[in-house]
């Protein structure tokens, strides 16, 4: 038996161990909430909670054990039982306190010597027992991520929304007064599920009519295949002066192993052409003008250049070989997929450059919008991590995505498709 088939074996086995605790103990809820429910509705309600626990086990088997050539449904299964367990080991919480109240009650018993059944009725509720509104809570409890997560996979994940913001650059030609830039980033076809849906997100684009659209990179998530079922479909991004585009973290296949380095190289060509096929305009540390009644701007594009660990954030992107060429331009719009890159680089060196955009964050795909009140995890991790930001006079937006990472869903926190319309101040 080889090492690796070992390790799998013993991590499967120790999964199944883990899973079956957790549905011993949570269990404990189901079968006290149920008690004075009629027979079938109790039988019913304890075998689906079985029979659930044992397709668990079988579907964790399949996963680790097994080779599934249908990398998609790998990645399913391995969310449904993230988002299962999640929801038992939150239920789980309630059990434990129920639990504890137990224990201190006997504890204090033993220690009393006091056994009467009538202080046992005294302590619990008229119509429903401590133990079982604890239960019922627990179960509660539990359907709430339940809940919340699937919806945000079934709807989430495909509400898509145009966000439109105005721009006004004191420097920017006449000719592009009003010029209409169409932004769609971190697309992850990996993660895509609903080709109709996804289709009637780049319609909504399409119908404002923009004059240029940005990509922001992240094509996939994990390796370039996963494009070639959806060319078809984000090909139909069109503008009159063109589709540009540029990498994200997730383009350079560092987020699997490879069987070789060759293979690695073959995986980021096949990127390079997927950009060319979808008739992209690949901006590899390199710059374009945009030119229309003499007057011209600078579209610069860089590899991805991200702040953390370099295996993740790699710093491919090269402003020093992007830039040169554009330094008489009167606007500069950057394309660079990660927001971190402004404050680490953009900013302190290349003050010129009037508008930066970026994607990446995805809003972490949960938040809260009331107005003008924004709010997500996201905050915390990223200083820039959704929407508009203005430092003086330079500009940086950062889209909250068209696709997923992980969770296929979004909770609070739609796909985004952006529109910037630039105005002369």
């Amino acid at each position: 038996m080889s090492e690796g088939i070992g390790y799998r074996i013993l991590m499967t086995a120790g999964g199944i161990l883990l899973m079956l605790l957790v549905d011993l103990y949570t269990y404990q809820a189901i079968r006290t909430a149920s008690h004075a429910s009629h027979r079938l509705v109790k039988n019913s309600t304890r075998g689906i909670f079985w029979l659930t626990s044992i397709l668990s086990v079988f579907s964790l088997i399949w996963v680790v054990l097994i080779d599934i050539s249908n990398e998609k449904l790998r990645q399913w299964l391995v969310i449904v039982l993230a988002i299962l367990y999640f929801s038992k080991i939150l239920l789980l919480v309630f059990v434990i306190i129920d639990d504890i109240r137990r224990g201190i009650l006997l504890a204090n018993r033993f220690m009393k010597k006091r056994w009467q059944r009538e202080a046992e009725v005294v302590e619990e509720e008229p119509f429903i027992s401590r133990s079982e509104f604890l239960s019922r809570t627990a179960i509660v409890a539990g359907s709430v991520p339940l809940t919340g997560l699937s919806f945000g996979i079934l709807t989430g994940a495909h509400d898509y929304r145009v966000r439109k913001q105005v721009i006004r650059l004191p420097h920017l030609p006449k000719a592009f007064d009003g010029i209409l830039l169409g932004q769609i980033s971190d697309i992850h076809t990996g993660s895509l599920f609903n080709k109709t849906a996804i289709r009637g997100g780049v319609d909504l684009l399409m119908q404002e009519k923009p004059d240029v659209i940005f990509f922001t990179g992240d094509l996939v998530t994990i390796e370039t295949r996963e494009a070639k079922d959806y060319v078809p479909i984000f090909e139909k991004l069109k503008a009159p002066l063109g589709v540009f585009s540029v990498t994200g973290n997730h383009d350079y296949g560092n987020y699997r192993e490879w069987s070789t380095p060759e293979a690695k190289r073959k995986n980021f060509e096949d990127m390079l052409a997927a950009h060319k096929q979808l008739g992209y305009d690949l901006l590899m540390n390199e710059h374009r003008f945009l030119e229309t009644g003499g007057d011209k701007l600078a579209i610069l594009g860089v590899e991805n250049w991200g702040v953390g660990p370099a295996h993740r954030f790699p710093k491919y992107g090269k402003l020093d070989l992007a830039y040169p060429g554009t330094e008489e331009a009167p606007v500069k719009i950057l394309l660079s997929h990660d927001p971190t890159h402004w404050d680490a680089q953009i900013r302190p060196e290349y003050g010129n450059i009037d508008l930066t955009l970026s994607g990446h964050t995805h809003g972490y795909q949960l938040g809260v919008n009331l107005g003008s009140y924004t709010w997500s995890p996201a905050q915390y991790r990223f200083k820039q991590w959704a929407g508009l930001y203005q430092e003086g006079n330079q500009y940086l937006y950062v889209n909250r995505g068209f696709g997923c990472v992980g969770y296929p869903g979004r909770i609070g926190m739609p796909p985004e498709l952006t529109l910037i319309q630039l105005k002369r101040s």
